[in-house]
This record gives structure tokens, C-alpha cells and sequence, in this order.
């Protein structure tokens, strides 16, 4: 059981000096809150991660933990999430949890978000004595949040993921008008330390997007996320700008289709249409689940028109397309492949293999990309603008480094309750 406090207490579970699976609880007045529940970037796929050592997050038997806010849907967020206790409130974005939904028939890996409410842009809601109010920010992973806290009279923000070079202007908005009177900013910092340089905006990959495009006499093939919703925005808009046709596989349509915003590409769009790999038609016949590509019928390419006619088309999809591609003979010599992930895959040994496939094919790889992840100007910028009374660091190697770049930083150690 909790220890009734008059103050507002935090202990980061992981996260203070680590990239990945992170999760924080907040306590106040005798009441708890849990922040994500990520799983570790470093786990394998089939490692059995335990939660976090929070008293009722696995067995709901403590009813002073009052729920789980997930900031968004990238599994080093809420990756653990099935391991939660079914009584424990569970809140998270409502478009997030259909992408996350969405993507679950063609990635089995990630688990259900199941929430038991949404969060809204702005809208304030009460949990026991904590007063919560989300915030939309701009992240590679759509319907993406920070969190401002208040209990006990003091307020944490946490900053999620964000970015300031994306295509929305949640960041931009955010300096314009930040949250008032934080006392601790609990804040992402992937970036520091890393001495990277000022990642690219997403218009920037657009524009280099659609030169490679007009200057590749064959197919051209972008390898990226499904999940990654700004991205197929913007290989759609560097496709237009080339004059070719894009494709997507259908995870890419399924994600669209889940964000809920008509604005967003998919099929039906001009200049849009579909191409569903084999690994997609063999999960659709094996599941019955053939309402997917009847839907997509009437915009469907099939491989034979693409060997046919490959300057017509950009095919967005992942990395098994993309062998699949090489292997009938749609994606020769003469064509492109884009790597439009972090560039750090292409190291590990699917990465490798999909080089080399390339490479004896006589096609050339080139990296179009932007994190998902504020520069340190950006953070910079936002603390200015937040003017917190504290800096936290979390979700980054570079803890250390805070100090060089953020007034008023105070490191903490994972598992150690500090006061906000």
C-alpha cells in the first residue's frame, strides 16, 4: 500500500540513462499513476521482459494505482502493456490504439492498447487527485502526447516523444503558448550527446524524396514503417511531385485507414493505389479476412505491371517487399531502393541481407530519413518557452550531458523516488 504524502513524488522505472522501454510512476495524496510502460529497445523479439516493479500494475491488487496513461503507440512505450493487470485503467490517444489495432493482423508483436478512455488534445480530466491534461506533439508515431500533471500543488510535464521538424504544428504551438507554472520538466533527450547533426525536416525529405524519383529511369522502392503516418505523407507528395503513381502494401492502407483523418493518403486518393506483397495475400487467405483487399480492389497493381511499366510507380513498403520485389524482377538495374528508416537497421542482419540483395541486382540504396525525435536546439527551445523550475532527463543516453545544454537539470537514477 502507499504512503499517504502531501507532495508529489516520481520514480523513473527505465529510462533516466537509456533510450527505450520506458515507464515512470507518479504518486500524490496516497494515489498513483503510471506513465508508459514500455518494453527495452535492447530486448529480442521473443525475450520475456517483466513489468516494472510497481505495487498492482500486474496483479490490480493495489487500488491505489489509479491507471496507465500511454503517451503513444511505439512498443518502447507501451510494448508491456499486455502484462497489465486487466482492472487497471488503461488511457491512451483513440486514434493510436486503431493504428495500434490496425497494425496487430500484419505485426503480431505488438499487443491491444484496450483503453478504457481517450485522450483528447487539451481536454483536462480527473484521476483521484491528479489532474491530467494531454497535449498532441509531433512524433513519427501518429496521435502522440505529453502529459501535464498537477497534485499536491505542484506540475510535471512529461514530454513523451516529440519533434520539432515534422509536419505539424503541435511543437510550434507549444512554444507559443507552453504550459504555465511547471515545476519539473520530465523530458526526452534521444538526441543528446549524440552530437548528431539537425535532422532534416519532413519537407526536406519530400523534396529529396522526389529527385530521386525523377532521376530513376526504373521502379523506385521506399522502404519504411507502416506506422510511420507523416512519412507515407510525404513519400505520396514526392510521388506527385515526380508525376509516378505510389503504391502501398496493405499495412499502409490499414494504418491510413485507422487515423480517422480524410486528409491523410490511401487508397482512392489521385494517384494512389495498392500493391499487396505475398506475405500479405498469404496472411489474408490463411485468416479469411478477404474484406482487405476487396476493399482495395479497384485500386490494385499487380507485379506484372509494374515490371511492365516501372517508371510509373513508387512502392512504398518494408523491407520483405522490397526482397520481393528484387526477386521478379520488378526492381532491376535502372531502378531505386530508399531506406527511409533509422539508418542503424541496415547494420543488423536483415539489413545486411537486404544491401546485398541490392547490391547484386545492381540497384542502388539511398537513405531518405528524419528522426522522430526533437534536435537540441529544438529541446532548447521548449525549455526556454516551458521555463521549468527543474529538467529532468529521460528516454536518453546522454544524461549526463543535459547539464551542458539545459539550466536548472538534475539527473536522476532509475528506481529512486525524487520530489517534483
Amino acid at each position: 500500500m502507499t504512503t499517504m504524502t502531501t507532495q508529489m513524488r516520481v520514480r523513473v522505472h527505465r529510462g533516466c540513462h537509456e533510450v527505450g522501454g520506458t515507464c515512470v510512476e507518479v504518486e500524490a495524496g496516497g494515489s498513483r499513476l503510471v506513465l508508459d510502460v514500455g518494453r527495452p529497445l535492447t530486448s529480442g523479439t521473443d525475450e520475456t521482459i517483466a513489468l516494472p516493479d510497481v505495487p498492482g500494475l500486474a496483479d490490480g491488487s493495489d487500488p491505489s494505482l489509479l491507471g496507465v496513461l500511454i503517451s503513444h503507440g511505439h512498443l518502447d512505450h507501451y510494448g508491456l502493456i499486455d502484462q497489465v493487470h486487466p482492472s487497471v485503467p488503461v488511457y491512451a490517444g483513440q486514434a493510436a490504439s486503431a493504428v495500434v489495432e490496425a497494425a496487430r493482423f500484419f505485426s503480431p508483436r505488438g499487443p491491444a492498447l484496450r483503453p478504457s478512455g481517450y485522450l483528447v488534445d487539451g481536454q483536462t480530466f480527473e484521476l483521484g487527485p491528479f489532474v491530467v491534461t494531454p497535449h498532441l506533439v509531433d512524433h513519427s508515431a501518429f496521435d502522440a502526447y505529453a502529459f501535464v500533471v498537477e497534485a499536491a500543488g505542484r506540475r510535471l510535464m512529461y514530454t513523451g516523444d516529440l519533434r520539432g521538424h515534422g509536419r505539424k504544428r503541435s511543437f510550434a504551438s507549444m512554444l507559443e503558448t507552453p504550459p504555465a507554472g511547471i515545476d519539473t520538466l520530465l523530458m526526452e533527450g534521444t538526441h543528446v550527446g549524440s552530437e548528431r547533426a539537425e535532422p532534416r525536416t519532413e519537407t526536406h525529405v519530400e523534396l529529396d524524396l522526389a529527385d530521386s524519383f525523377r532521376s530513376t529511369a526504373g521502379l523506385a522502392v521506399v522502404a519504411s514503417s507502416a506506422q510511420n503516418v507523416d512519412r507515407l505523407v510525404t513519400v505520396y507528395r514526392a510521388a506527385r511531385r515526380a508525376g509516378r503513381t505510389l503504391l502501398v502494401d496493405l499495412y499502409s492502407a490499414a494504418v491510413a485507414e485507422a487515423t480517422g483523418r480524410p486528409t491523410i493518403p490511401r487508397p482512392g486518393f489521385p494517384g494512389l493505389g495498392v500493391w499487396a506483397p505475398r506475405r500479405q495475400r498469404v496472411q489474408v487467405k490463411e485468416s479469411g479476412e478477404f474484406h482487405r483487399t476487396a476493399a482495395v480492389r479497384r485500386y490494385r497493381a499487380f507485379t506484372e505491371q509494374l515490371v511492365a511499366h516501372p517508371e510509373r510507380y513508387v512502392v512504398l513498403g518494408g523491407s520483405s517487399a522490397a526482397h520481393e520485389l528484387l526477386r521478379d524482377g520488378a526492381l532491376t538495374a535502372g531502378g531505386t531502393l530508399v531506406w527511409s528508416m533509422w539508418s542503424g537497421y541496415l547494420a543488423e542482419p536483415s539489413g545486411v541481407r537486404l544491401r546485398d540483395a541490392a547490391r547484386l541486382a545492381g540497384v542502388p540504396l539511398v537513405e531518405h530519413h528524419t528522426s522522430g525525435h526533437a534536435s537540441v536546439k529544438d529541446l532548447r527551445r521548449l525549455v526556454e518557452a516551458v521555463n521549468p523550475a527543474v529538467v529532468v532527463p529521460i528516454h536518453t543516453d546522454g544524461a549526463d550531458e543535459f547539464a551542458r545544454h539545459f539550466p536548472r537539470t538534475a539527473p536522476q537514477h532509475d528506481g529512486v523516488w525524487w520530489s517534483v
